[in-house]
């Protein structure tokens, strides 16, 4: 086996001992547990309250936008994060710190001209 895979071993390591660890808890809770079923416990929970209605009613578009803007911007910070860490090496590899900065502010124009345009949509308006 080469250097670089034996590296890797005690990360396997690892994750083999969680799985087993996580396996068992669930397995020991399983076949130990209170098996006791009442009508209460059968029922689908929901924050304290008896339901009400059918499980399957529709939400408003707008729940799935503002999900989908909070990706968006989760992946902002997923891309700018370790572009700001390693800013100085890139730079320092290409020659050339304003382009390296260029290139990241034309991504960050991008993302605010579409948050522009989702405001100007109305998907932050809840009042309607």
């Amino acid at each position: 086996m080469s250097n670089e895979l034996q590296n890797y071993i005690p990360l396997l390591m690892v994750f083999g001992l969680a799985s087993f660890v996580a396996t068992m808890i669930l397995n020991t809770s399983r076949l130990l547990g209170p098996k006791i079923r009442t009508r209460e416990k059968l029922m689908p929970y929901e924050c304290g309250n008896d339901p009400v209605g059918s499980a399957r009613e529709r939400f408003s578009v707008k729940f799935y936008l503002v999900c989908l803007l909070f990706i968006l911007f989760d992946i902002e910070a997923i891309v700018l994060i370790p572009w700001a860490v390693v800013y100085k090496a890139l730079a320092d590899e290409l020659g050339n710190k304003l382009f390296v900065y260029g290139e990241m502010m034309l991504f960050v124009a991008t993302l605010f001209i579409g948050y522009i345009y989702v405001w100007k949509k109305g998907v932050f308006d809840w009042s309607k």
